[in-house]
């Protein structure tokens, strides 16, 4: 019997010589080594009557298939670990880039609060020494005005002593006309008091030491030279007599609005300019008569 009796004959779809080369060779090998294991048997060995069951070229092509196919499914796999490895490393480059990102903005936000905080901090203490300046300017005005008052106080009553000897010395007619008319130092006595108050506040109803509404300010100074006038503006206004803006002398009331309905009054000092309690914006000021002009004007002395 032919050792290759049993194999049976298939017939197969063309393949590629590499591939039949293949398998003839794996064919061959294993019908040599059969061929040698009897040879070199005995010579009265019996006939061999076993039947060897070759591996065919359907199962040899089955395992070389199955061979592929695990090399490509591990080639596969092979290049889909290295695209997460791949993409695991751009998105590490990326994470860290926007790190990077985050923390410039973190140091640029830090550092712009921190120049805030120095602007505000400059602000703020230079707004404390403004503060104190002005408090400083403040104290000195006011040690000036309360020594102006002072004068003014000793200067008023050495002119009463003065007008009350010389009516001590005069007939009772005569002291009866003293009595109606203003030394010569009235208009500056007023004029001076008026000055003095320059830099106080302006308060609705004021009437000193420190603060003053208008019609408060002209009866303070008149009364400094020791003249009575009513409280109310138009009432101030309504007395004396009227003089023309283009005759004033010191001492004289402005008034603005109608002479018996002014709504605001001042004292002219001279030079063309007046002192009066304009506002609570202004306080006690001395302006020109171009800053604001009156309506009109009345003398009192």
């Amino acid at each position: 019997m032919s050792h290759t009796a049993h194999i049976p004959s298939h017939r197969k779809p063309r393949r590629s010589a590499s591939k039949l080369a293949l398998r003839a060779g794996v064919a061959g090998g294993v019908l040599s080594t059969i061929a040698v294991a009897g040879a070199a048997g005995p010579a009265s060995a019996e006939p061999v009557t076993e039947t060897i069951e070759m591996p065919t070229l359907g199962s040899l092509g089955t395992e070389l298939s199955s061979a592929v196919a695990a090399s490509a499914e591990a080639s596969q796999q092979e290049a889909l670990d290295q695209s997460l490895e791949a993409q695991e490393a751009a998105a590490l480059q990326t994470a860290a880039k926007e790190a990077k990102k985050a923390k410039a903005e973190a140091d640029r936000k830090a550092e712009a609060e921190r120049a805030e905080k120095a602007r505000q901090e400059a602000e703020a203490k230079a707004e404390r020494e403004r503060a104190e300046a002005e408090a400083r300017a403040e104290a000195q005005a006011r040690a000036s005005r309360d020594s102006a008052r002072t004068q003014l106080s000793t200067t008023s009553a050495s002119s009463d002593s003065g007008s009350g000897s010389s009516n001590d010395s005069g007939s009772s007619a005569g002291s009866s006309s003293e009595s109606t008319q203003v030394s010569s130092g009235t208009a500056a006595s007023i004029v001076a008091f008026a000055r003095a108050q320059v830099g106080d506040a302006y308060v609705t109803g004021g009437t000193g030491p420190n603060s003053w509404d208008c019609s408060g300010l002209v009866q303070a100074a008149y009364a400094a030279a020791g003249i009575d006038l009513p409280r109310i503006s138009y009432q101030q206004s309504s007395m004396g007599t009227s003089v023309s803006l283009s005759n004033l002398q010191p001492g004289d009331v402005l008034y603005w609005g109608s002479r018996s309905g002014s709504y605001h009054v001042a004292i002219y000092v001279g030079g063309g300019k007046y002192v009066g309690a304009q506002n609570s914006s202004t306080g006690v000021v001395e302006r020109s008569l171009d800053w604001d002009p009156p309506s009109g004007a009345v003398r009192l002395l």
